[in-house]
């Protein structure tokens, strides 16, 4: 198939025109009249996925490869290393980032992984409960991810108002007025849960790698539905710990 043929499906399912401004989703890699033998999936394109990705291979991700300017291609350096192992190989890559969080990726976390019966509140799910103790919150979300540890800050005993975000979504508390409220993100700063904590805003911090690992499999049941086969590459977190 061409890439065009496939970026025209895949704006059917997630506009890209939806994505936040900062953001680079779309054709990163690549031409839209060139020619791809296999599509591949993964939550981002990594150093030993580059070397082993089959030629004429077209990747999709969900972060982009290039997200500022490039002032040069230093191909011993992130991401022209990347960049140069892509283009010898004939492969190319296209991001679905911040349109697929607002189209799929956020209510799939919400409701599928974590339980909770959401609605749209721009990026965000959002979801209205009886009063929970902030705890038994963040003892569900442990459990639904099978995590061994997780952090969280608690501005008030009791939660009332869920909010949910893949991802680095903690920049989104800004947006949250709602008394008794918790923001259910990934990498939540210092400064975000001081100033959380100051404003009555609690977080329960699930991991930046853990809220979006579904990526892969809801964009292959998804092109599975238009007749387009996608092979899910193995990804995981660079974080290890003691």
């Amino acid at each position: 198939m061409y890439i065009s043929e496939i970026y025209t499906l895949l704006d059917s399912l997630s506009p890209f025109s939806l994505q936040a401004s900062w953001d680079n989703s779309g054709l990163n890699i690549g031409t839209m009249g060139q020619k791809v033998d296999s599509i591949a999936l993964a939550l981002e394109l990594d150093s030993t996925m580059a070397q082993h990705l089959e030629p004429n291979t077209l990747l999709i991700t969900h972060h982009p490869l290039i997200f500022s300017p490039l002032k040069s291609l230093d191909t011993a350096t992130y991401p022209a290393n990347l960049i140069a192992t892509l283009m010898q190989k004939n492969c190319a890559l296209i991001a679905m980032h911040t349109n697929f969080d607002l189209t799929h990726l956020n209510a799939h976390f919400a409701r599928e992984i974590l339980g909770f019966a959401t609605t749209e509140q721009g990026i965000a799910q959002h979801c209205q409960i009886a009063p929970t103790p902030l705890l038994e919150l963040a003892k569900s979300c442990k459990k639904a991810l099978s995590l061994e540890h997780i952090r969280f800050v608690q501005a008030e005993q009791n939660i009332e108002h869920i909010y949910i975000v893949c991802g680095s979504g903690a920049s989104y508390a800004r947006e949250i007025t709602t008394p008794h409220s918790c923001l259910i993100c990934g990498d939540v700063k210092y400064h975000d849960a001081m100033i959380g904590k100051s404003n009555g805003l609690s977080f329960i911090d699930v991991g930046h790698y853990e809220s979006e690992r579904e990526f892969t499999k809801i964009l292959q049941s998804l092109l599975k539905i238009k007749n387009l086969s996608a092979t899910i590459l193995p990804n995981f977190s660079p974080f290890s710990y003691l």
